[in-house]
């Protein structure tokens, strides 16, 4: 059982930065994809990032490329978005999520975090 755990959220003003991290426990990671997903009140969850645990490669949607960045620490079993830039329509409650592979569908991912919320000020 794969357990996740963000932190890292809060408010920033427009163009400030925050960095969230999720701490993975519970099984071997080598054959997982990450990623950070976000939901902003009144909308579906959307794919923000991923990762892929083995291959050490990421995505991101178009809204945020070039603003964020997703990392991970292999001795810490965790992984992180660094958002920079941040913008009001980056507000949402963040989530982190592990599956088989790296996929932009969130039904894809077998287990999620409880979320953390990211306010962004104009």
């Amino acid at each position: 059982q794969v357990r996740l755990a963000e932190s890292g959220g809060g408010v920033v003003q427009a163009g400030g930065s925050l960095r969230l991290s999720c701490v993975a426990s519970g099984r071997s990671f080598d054959s997982l994809g990450m990623a950070w997903f976000r939901q902003a009140p009144g909308k579906e969850r959307e794919f923000v990032a991923g990762l892929s645990w083995s291959a050490d490669r990421t995505y991101y949607a178009d809204s945020v490329k070039g603003r964020f960045s997703m990392s991970k620490d292999t001795a810490k079993d965790t992984v992180y978005l660094q958002m920079n830039n941040l913008k009001p329509e980056d507000t949402a409650v963040y989530y982190c999520a592990s599956g088989l592979g790296v996929w932009a569908q969130e039904e894809r991912y077998d287990h999620w975090g409880q979320g953390t919320q990211v306010t962004v000020t104009s």
